[in-house]
């Protein structure tokens, strides 16, 4: 459920214009994703707060006395903790030097007490500031000028994709203070730009798959055929993950990016045969028909051996990358149950289709197409030794097996033919035998 990532947390960035706002905006958030479905802990970094001292200048009488808010804030930093005025090298060393108070205020009290130098001489830092135990944020971050706090919501459970849909409705409805928003970040934000990402690497994976089967075809439309088997891997990776309850991630796209050359493999292996027995004379329909009779069995054999060898993955007994293993393996098995199984009985359909189409027309038209260049240019032969009557098997087995049964098993001698011509006798009255092939 954490496609991936390190977390599965979702977290929430409010921000507002000012501390106020931005603790009733957190505060309402919090309101409204509590005890909502699959949303299990929420919590903000404003929860965390530690008291401090509140050093509050007083403007006004302030400026009264020559002083500002900076240079008070200033007189009481340098009183509390010793501050750097220069360096000294004493015997080749450099040494800083720290200006520190005689006596550090330890307590409130001593605080209001501290004397500090005004245009009235020394007066009471409590006569122009107000001196008070507070308590605030651990930090406090800003983003653009505006106060930020991060809201974290724990899913109750391992989808993900639940529990931000839940999130995004409660911030629909939530009602914000004037000027505070609330949007979802974290994990949530990362799952997306990496299903934009993948998106893309899957649309490249099937344009250079393209390109190198037009290529290996010398074909436009049976590349087209082949591609049929990446829908067909996408629908039995989706079954599969609805049967077994495994969330959509980003382990799971990857699955997918794996199918689209793993499932093309298969159809490619299928088709080629098939352009063979075309190229030796047999039509669309018979060479469909061998070929996938042909290639039955290897297919089935590597589907079975890869679905086998992804069963542990599957069923989450690889340890604890279980999270990226599993939701992959169960993608990767669906995709070949459902692409091999298409791609045995659909694809050689759509070829007999479109690539018989294509021979019918040509024989309707009474044109005679050399079977080699049928299958480069996508044309058929109207007229071939199939179509004759005379088998064109592939193996002399065949040829063996296809001759016995059309002489019942009788075996085919070739002998002398005797050639007798009228007068063709010697003088003992013997005729005279003429051996021709």
């Amino acid at each position: 459920g954490q496609g991936g990532f390190g977390s599965s947390d979702i977290e929430i960035d409010v921000t507002a214009p000012d501390g106020d706002a931005l603790a009733e905006a957190t505060d309402a958030v919090i309101a409204a994703l509590e005890g909502e479905d699959g949303v299990g802990q929420v919590t903000s970094n404003l929860a965390a707060s530690l008291p401090y001292i509140a050093v509050t200048v007083d403007r006004d009488e302030a400026a009264a006395l020559g002083l500002s808010e900076v240079t008070v804030g200033a007189l009481v930093s340098n009183t509390m903790q010793p501050r750097q005025i220069g360096t000294v090298e004493i015997d080749g060393t450099g040494l800083t030097v720290y200006l520190k108070a005689d006596e550090i205020p330890q307590t409130i009290g001593q605080l209001k007490r501290l004397e500090i130098a005004s245009a009235a001489g020394l007066i009471r830092l409590d006569e122009i500031a107000t001196v008070a135990e507070s308590e605030g944020p651990t930090s406090i971050t800003t983003q653009r000028g505006q106060r930020t706090a991060t809201v974290t919501v724990t899913p109750s459970t391992d989808d993900l994709n639940t529990a931000s849909a839940t999130v995004n409705l409660a911030l629909a409805d939530v009602d914000l203070p004037t000027g505070a928003d609330a949007e979802i970040g974290g994990v949530v934000s990362q799952q997306q730009d990496a299903f934009g990402q993948l998106g893309l690497a899957m649309l490249a994976a099937i344009l250079i798959v393209y390109i190198v089967m037009v290529a290996t075809f010398k074909s436009l439309r049976q590349p087209l055929l082949l591609l049929i088997s990446v829908p067909f891997a996408a629908t039995g990776a989706i079954l599969l993950q609805i049967a077994t309850g495994v969330p959509l991630g980003v382990a799971s796209l990857i699955g997918v990016l794996m199918l689209i050359g793993i499932v093309v493999t298969n159809a490619i292996v299928l088709v080629d045969l098939v352009n063979q027995y075309r190229e030796k004379g047999l039509s669309a329909h018979d060479a469909t028909i061998a070929g996938g009779a042909r290639r039955l069995r290897p297919i089935l054999m590597t589907a079975l051996a890869t679905i086998f060898a992804l069963t542990p993955m599957a069923l989450g007994i690889t340890g604890h990358g279980g999270f990226i293993s599993q939701p992959l393996a169960i993608v990767v098995i669906g995709g070949l149950i459902s692409s091999t199984v298409l791609t045995l009985l659909v694809l050689p359909t759509l070829y007999n289709l479109v690539e018989g189409a294509r021979e019918r027309r040509a024989a309707r038209r009474g044109q005679l197409v050399p079977a080699g260049a049928a299958v480069a240019s996508g044309a058929q032969p109207a007229v071939h030794p199939a179509a004759a009557g005379e088998p064109v098997p592939a193996t002399r087995r065949e040829r063996k097996i296809l001759e016995a049964a059309a002489t019942g098993g009788i075996p085919i001698v070739s002998a002398p033919v005797i050639v007798v011509a009228p007068g063709d006798a010697d003088a003992s009255g013997t005729l005279v035998a003429d051996d021709r092939e």
